[in-house]
């Protein structure tokens, strides 16, 4: 296979930031846009303009008006409430506390502040409760961050933003009409809801949760005020803020708006009536991936136009078929998520090379490709190398042996890689869901 020197030059540049984002933390996205300047100007002979064109602008305001939305009910108490609030539904049911919170952290991480904020805020609560009530720390984990990673596809979250953004952009290369977009991203959302409830359910299983469970039927009931606490009642502005997050819902899935117009619309509401304090929101949102997001973007619109796309996507080709194709997306993903960014790094740069994969098998389903390429590159981040790992971690209790617990997630997140595959393989290959 020839492959031309811009191509060749792109490839080796998002070789390198790949390299660099798995042995050291820094916002890949500046490296990335870094990178295109160089590749754009030096190999390809464009102008700056021209390589800045592939800032993605529709996908940043999204990303600016949901995140601050969210940010503003983060800040104001709004979610803490909320979840406390949520938890107090087992009143004396120990057993149902661990099924609790996987709903829990699902509607939460679903309606819009994404797999890092519900986990920055659940995992803390859940695996404190979790020692309280003697649920194995490993077991937890697999349910707070399961909830998280199946529910992050939700077209209100950011992961979900992501996604959709770069769907939205190849949709008319796959046939795709724009009135159906919706749609997709909701069957993107199931399929991941799907897969990630049936492997991290089958995980807290495994690690005990079964054991445990069977252990409550006969014991005596527990005290939930001793447990989670009965919080203040919501303020005036909390329930304002409720009432914004339930309108910016509805608008979305019945009137089919624009969700990034809603949010900041609801966004300059918030401000006008003074539900949060403005200068809190703007620092808690998460500036870092969206400026990682879209710095990469802007490498892959080069490598695209360099042909570096294209030459990957004849590599994975030619040891995939139509079937096997979502097994090996599975598992290339997942490889490198594990030690890279999965919203950050790796869905921009699989994601774009859909269309070509599915031209250069000779077939497949465009929707089976995108949940396979997710899925892969978040099925991993049950390792402690991830935020969303080392978050459970950090709040495990204190009697938990956390060197243990480190290690388990560990082997655990990288056999995720193969379990990536195989599930991928036969959800969306064999079983075509």
């Amino acid at each position: 296979m020839d492959i031309s020197t811009p191509a060749l030059a792109s490839m080796i540049a998002l070789g390198i930031i790949v390299i660099i984002s798995c042995f050291k933390e820094m916002n890949v996205g500046i490296l990335g846009i870094a990178a295109a300047l160089f590749v754009g100007i030096v190999f390809s002979g464009l102008k700056v303009a021209a390589i800045f064109k592939g800032w993605p602008v529709g996908l940043f305001m999204i990303l600016v008006g949901v995140t601050f939305m969210f940010a503003c009910a983060q800040v104001n108490g709004t979610m803490e409430k909320f979840s406390a609030y949520s938890v107090r539904l087992a009143k004396g049911n120990t057993a149902l506390i661990p099924i609790i919170f996987f709903f829990l952290v699902t509607l939460v991480t679903t309606i819009g502040p994404g797999n890092i904020a519900s986990t920055a805020l659940l995992a803390p609560v859940g695996m404190a409760i979790a020692g309280r009530i003697g649920v194995p720390a490993m077991a937890m984990t697999m349910l707070i961050v399961g909830a998280a990673n199946g529910a992050a596809f939700s077209p209100f979250a950011p992961t979900g933003i992501i996604s959709n953004g770069i769907i939205a952009k190849m949709a008319p290369q796959l046939g795709i009409p724009a009135d159906s977009l919706s749609s997709l991203a909701w069957k993107v959302h199931f399929n991941s809801e799907v897969v990630q409830g049936l492997v991290n359910f089958g995980g807290f299983f495994l690690f005990g949760g079964l054991a445990w469970m069977r252990k409550q039927s006969g014991g005596s009931a527990l005290n939930i005020d001793e447990i989670a606490p009965k919080p203040e009642p919501f303020t005036t502005k909390q329930w304002a803020t409720l009432a914004g997050i339930v309108a910016l819902v509805i608008s979305v899935i019945f009137l089919k708006w624009d969700v990034g117009a809603v949010a900041f619309g609801i966004g300059a509401i918030f401000l006008l009536f003074e539900i949060a304090d403005d200068a809190k929101a703007v620092k808690a949102m998460p500036w870092g991936v969206i400026v990682m997001v879209c710095g990469m973007s802007v490498l892959i619109d080069i490598m695209d136009q360099a042909g570096g796309l294209l030459a990957m996507v004849k590599m994975i080709g030619v040891i995939s078929n139509p079937v096997t194709i979502n097994g090996v997306l599975g598992f290339i993903t997942g490889i490198i998520s594990a030690y890279s960014s999965s919203s950050g790094v790796v869905m921009p740069m699989f994601l774009p090379m859909v269309p070509g994969l599915i031209k250069e098998v000779g077939g497949g389903n465009p929707i089976a490709l995108i949940s396979s390429i997710n899925i892969g590159a978040h099925l991993v981040d049950t390792s402690p190398l991830s935020t969303l790992g080392a978050l459970c971690i950090a709040s495990a209790a204190e009697h938990e042996d956390k060197a243990k617990l480190f290690r388990n997630l560990m082997l655990w997140g990288l056999s995720m890689s193969v379990v990536g595959a195989l599930v991928c393989y036969v959800a969306f290959g064999v079983l075509g869901l």
